[in-house]
């Protein structure tokens, strides 16, 4: 989700996928292959960051597990500055 005229990005990121260090847990089939994904992911997460952040933008990022209305009060005061 983007706030273009407050300049925010939010993104919320599944525990598996991204590899969240409270949540994942690593397949046991075919674990190289998702070993390396998830890596690859999490790297991807920083890297997205990293350009938004140099670009101006506050970056929100959230794991699916955290309450959703901690996480909009957080983008709210982000956006209404």
């Amino acid at each position: 989700m983007v706030f273009p005229g407050a300049l925010v990005a939010v993104f919320v990121d599944g525990c598996y996928w991204h590899g969240c260090p409270a949540h994942y847990r690593p397949s046991t089939a075919n674990s190289e292959f998702w070993e390396n994904k998830i890596r690859r992911n999490r790297e991807r997460d920083a890297e997205t960051t990293k350009l938004l952040e140099e670009a101006g933008w506050r970056v929100v990022r959230a794991w699916e597990h955290e309450d959703p209305s901690q996480v909009a009060t957080k983008v709210i005061e982000l956006v209404r500055g």
